[in-house]
């Protein structure tokens, strides 16, 4: 079976969008997370007061620099409702989005994944409907090609998270826990909390179980047709029963 690869470019209202058409030597890559925007503005020459005021109304500035090389922003923003948005459409047509958006010189740049050539036809003609869309690629990859850049966005990976097991989960991957040999121990990160030994791990190990079921489907794609089994797992079927 085959995959199909799309790569096409959109006009559509968004600041960010018309931000670049304004100023054609910007870049703008956006990421969706979990209920914010990431914005990350980059150009090649230091810019202007105006221009760095209209970056900064975009959002939150998480980080800023100007220097030789130019200009460099990171912004945060609240998400809005993806309801009516083009990602929305995306999944609408069985498709899986491949981020970031890159908003260059008026234009958006998006790439998506499809297992049927007709979603990916579909869904082209869904936003050609109200839309200026210009086609610059479309490929078909065999699964021993499948790019990693398709692997889950962030906000599906962590969507089934509580704040407290993604707190527990940081605090143990920045502590060296995950680390061969370990950095810490459980009773060790859960001394440096206000919360019992028993109540950390029951976190962590929630935060664990449910970060890799959402991982699995892409886990799944990804080694599908590896070409083998470096495991040598048998197969149920496979297995000798014993005698009765």
């Amino acid at each position: 079976m085959s995959l199909h690869e799309a790569s096409f470019r959109v006009k559509h209202e968004c600041p960010y969008r018309e931000i670049s058409e304004r100023h054609p030597d910007l870049t703008i890559k956006e990421w969706y997370l979990d209920e914010c925007q990431v914005v990350e503005v980059t150009a090649p020459e230091p810019p202007t007061e105006a221009l760095r005021e209209e970056i900064r109304s975009l959002g939150t500035v998480l980080h800023e620099s100007v220097d030789e090389s130019g200009l460099h922003v990171v912004t945060q923003s609240c998400l809005c409702s993806l309801e009516d948005s083009i990602v929305q459409r995306f999944e609408d047509h069985n498709a899986l989005y491949q981020p970031p958006t890159i908003h260059r010189q008026g234009w958006e740049h998006y790439s998506v994944i499809a297992f049927d050539e007709a979603d990916v036809r579909a869904l082209l003609a869904d936003l050609e409907a109200d839309r200026d869309v210009e086609v610059l690629s479309k490929t078909a990859i065999a699964e021993q090609q499948l790019p990693h850049s398709m692997l889950a966005p962030v906000d599906q990976l962590f969507e089934t998270l509580t704040d407290r097991q993604l707190a527990a989960l940081r605090f143990a991957l920045e502590r060296g826990y995950y680390e061969q040999p370990r950095g810490t121990s459980l009773r060790e990160l859960a001394d440096a909390t206000e919360v019992a030994r028993s109540t950390f791990e029951e976190h962590l190990r929630k935060a664990e179980n449910k970060l890799l079921t959402n991982a699995g489907q892409f886990l799944r794609l990804v080694t599908a047709s590896s070409g083998g089994d470096p495991l040598g797992v048998q197969s149920a079927d496979a297995v000798e029963q014993p005698a009765d």
